[in-house]
Parts: structure tokens; C-alpha cells; sequence
């Protein structure tokens, strides 16, 4: 008896089955389609970024093979169509040697092309520091050291990236212009900081040494 019973609920597990299969079935399929096109998808996608990262490093490096050929006009070109071009991870660093090609033809035009990275607040703060400070090292015997400090003070601050050469750059510009209250200041923020690199503690040290007794700390 019991192995009838056994059979009766099989044969109404089967048939519930079957309208379950009958009425949901084209979801199934299509749920089941949607996964596999979703996967295929984002392999598709994968393989097509991973290819174009491959073909912008690939640009960039012979971009930048033209810049140690002395080929600065072509090398500019070549950056510049990566900046537009190149996935994302390319194009702020394309811009940067970009302009930093520029400067062989027109100081002026890289400061703009520095200055216009500076400004993009699409460009991560270490990025647009480095900007900055190239912008500021061309500038630093012409422009007055107010607009120096302007340009600088927020990347000379304690969590910047590249505090230690704006720092520098704005003692040397001070000392340029006589300030020695300026030019004390920023040398002692580079001699209180114990990150300060060696290298620039010691062209601190020795621009330390040209300031006039009193001023001296």
C-alpha cells in the first residue's frame, strides 16, 4: 500500500512540476539567456579595455621614445592624440608629457596646458599638484612671488603629494625677490619636516646660507 502511495505522490510531484515548467518556463529561458549574454558581455567587454590599455601603452611608449630622440614637436602630437584617445588611466599622464613637450617650442603654451590640468577636477589632487609645481618651475623667474604663493601654498601643504618641491619652489622664489621673511619660512617648514629628502634639505641648507645674518633662523 504505502509503495502506492509512494507512486501517487510521485506522479503529483511530477505533474505540479510540469505546470511550474508550463507557466514559467519561457522566464527560465529567458532569465538563463540574459545570464549567459551578461557574461559574454563583460568578457567581450574585458577583452576589448584590455586590448585598448595594450595599444595606449603601446602608443605611449612610442610617444615617449620620440621625446628621447629629441623629436619633441612629433612626441607632443603623439601625447596629445593619447590624451584625447587613451582609456582613462592614459590620458592624464599623456597630458603631463605633453606639455612638458611643449616647453622646447613655447614655455607659455605648457604653462597653459600645465595650468589647464591644474583646473580639470576630473584630474586626481596629485596629478593636478604636479601640474602646478611644473607650471610654477617655468615660471619661476618672471612671475612675482605673491602669484608664486598663490599657485603653490596648497600643494606646500603637510598631506600634500609633492609638497616638498613646492615648498622649495617658493623659498627660491621669495629669495628671488629679496623677501627674506618668506624665504626663512619655507626654509624652516623643508627643515621641520622630517620627510624633507636629503637632497632638497641640502640645497635648503645652502640657500640658508646666502640670507643675510639677521634673517637667518
Amino acid at each position: 500500500m504505502s509503495e502506492l502511495f509512494n507512486e501517487v505522490d510521485e506522479d503529483l510531484r511530477r505533474e505540479q512540476l510540469k505546470k511550474l515548467w508550463d507557466k514559467y518556463s519561457i522566464v527560465v529561458i529567458a532569465a538563463a539567456i540574459l545570464i549567459i549574454a551578461g557574461v559574454g558581455g563583460w568578457r567581450g567587454y574585458s577583452y576589448l579595455e584590455a586590448k585598448k590599455a595594450a595599444e595606449a601603452g603601446a602608443a605611449f611608449d612610442r610617444a615617449a621614445d620620440l621625446s628621447e630622440q629629441s623629436k619633441h614637436a612629433e612626441a607632443e602630437a603623439a601625447f596629445a592624440k593619447l590624451a584625447t584617445e587613451a582609456p582613462a588611466g592614459y590620458r592624464t599622464l599623456a597630458r603631463l608629457r605633453a606639455a612638458a613637450e611643449a616647453v622646447s617650442r613655447d614655455p607659455q603654451a605648457a604653462v597653459k596646458l600645465y595650468d589647464d590640468i591644474a583646473a580639470d577636477r576630473g584630474v586626481g589632487a596629485a596629478e593636478q599638484d604636479l601640474a602646478r609645481i611644473r607650471a610654477a618651475g617655468l615660471l619661476l623667474e618672471t612671475t612675482p612671488y605673491d602669484a608664486m604663493l598663490a599657485r603653490l601654498e596648497a600643494a606646500a601643504a603637510p598631506t600634500g603629494t609633492y609638497r616638498h618641491s613646492a615648498r622649495e619652489l617658493l623659498a627660491l622664489s621669495a629669495w628671488r625677490v629679496n623677501d627674506t621673511t618668506a624665504t626663512r619660512k619655507w626654509l624652516d617648514v623643508i627643515a621641520n619636516d622630517a620627510e624633507t629628502p636629503a637632497s632638497l634639505r641640502t640645497r635648503a641648507e645652502a640657500l640658508q646660507a646666502l640670507l643675510p645674518p639677521s634673517a637667518k633662523s
